[in-house]
């Protein structure tokens, strides 16, 4: 029995990552136009619009190609960084959950839930959320810098590997890690306040929409149910999160394209601010709220649908085993 406990333990870990890496690989492709629009919009003072970016990518020779320039590093970094970020925030939490219920003498009432993972307070959320995705960021960057120039107008990269070499040669490894300071500041705070406010929708739309499946366990919902909410839930916390962290990100875009031009931070949100006004810190917002309302909706509906489907399918093998 204990044997089958840890091997369960394992294939769960491993299926965090996979589960992970599938939903971010399938966000990221459906939705690069979103994001290499917002690379466009967000490069330099003033030079693009949406509609401008837009009829711009609409001129090439093959428009569709155009419009999904840059999916490969795209798909690598985002695939790869739901991986580690999902399973880093899972491991987090499930010690988080452990500790908390060894701690604990009570046990809370079972309420109908859209989610298999560990409920924990706003705090633990807030600091597991953050520290997990500045991990995955890190592990990432060098891809984030490729994806980023491979994007703009400003370089004509042939390849993800010429990116790579002429970044290389231009600012040797460091270069790999321009803006890293930006997107730590854009991401951990997002994450984390993503997680809280993730979590916090899903409570409250589950108290709205919520119903027992009526399996023996009486605390799942049915499954169309527990996707709308999830789905729902990520759209919402998604949108919300973009909107406070949009300034890192219009800074972290400006140092990874003109590193020499921007050469920290600090230095680019004052020379963003003095030159173009506040206004600029929200360059980019529409798309990456749209684009970060639908990739978060569909990442965390799959990752928590294959995760629920998973873990339900070990409970029964793991009941017809005892049985």
């Amino acid at each position: 029995m204990s044997q089958s406990g840890s091997r369960s333990g394992k294939s769960s870990s491993s299926f965090h990552f996979v589960a992970g890496l599938g939903s971010g690989v399938f966000g990221a492709v459906l939705l690069q136009p979103f994001d290499l629009l917002k690379t466009r919009v967000q490069q330099s003072a003033g030079s693009h619009s949406i509609r401008s970016a837009i009829r711009d990518l609409a001129r090439s020779p093959n428009a569709v190609a155009a419009f999904w320039r840059g999916t490969v590093p795209s798909a690598l970094r985002t695939g790869m960084g739901s991986a580690i970020y999902f399973t880093t925030l899972n491991t987090i939490r499930q010690q988080a959950a452990l500790t908390a219920a060894l701690s604990s003498a009570s046990v809370s009432a079972s309420r109908p839930s859209s989610s298999a993972l560990p409920k924990l307070s706003n705090t633990t959320n807030l600091f597991s959320g953050a520290f997990a995705r500045a991990f995955a960021g890190f592990v990432l960057m060098p891809l984030t810098v490729i994806k980023v120039r491979y994007e703009s107008s400003m370089y004509a990269y042939r390849s993800v590997l010429d990116a790579a070499r002429d970044i290389y040669r231009t600012d040797r490894v460091r270069g790999f890690f321009s803006g890293f300071g930006a997107t730590a500041m854009r991401d951990a705070p997002y994450a984390g306040l993503y997680v809280v406010s993730y979590e916090q929708f899903k409570r409250r739309l589950g108290h709205v929409y919520g119903s027992p499946a009526g399996d023996s366990n009486g605390g799942d919902m049915a499954g169309s149910v527990s996707a709308t909410i999830n789905f729902s839930s990520g759209a919402l916390a998604g949108a919300t999160c973009s909107f406070i962290s949009n300034p890192f990100d219009a800074i972290k875009t400006r140092i990874q394209l003109q590193p020499h031009v921007y050469r920290n931070m600090f230095h680019a949100c004052q020379m963003m601010v003095t030159q173009e006004g506040v206004r600029s810190l929200y360059d980019g917002l529409a798309l990456r709220m749209t684009r970060k309302a639908i990739s978060s909706a569909l990442a965390w509906m799959l990752y928590e649908e294959l995760i629920r489907r998973a873990e339900s399918t070990w409970r029964r093998d793991a009941t017809s085993r005892l049985v």
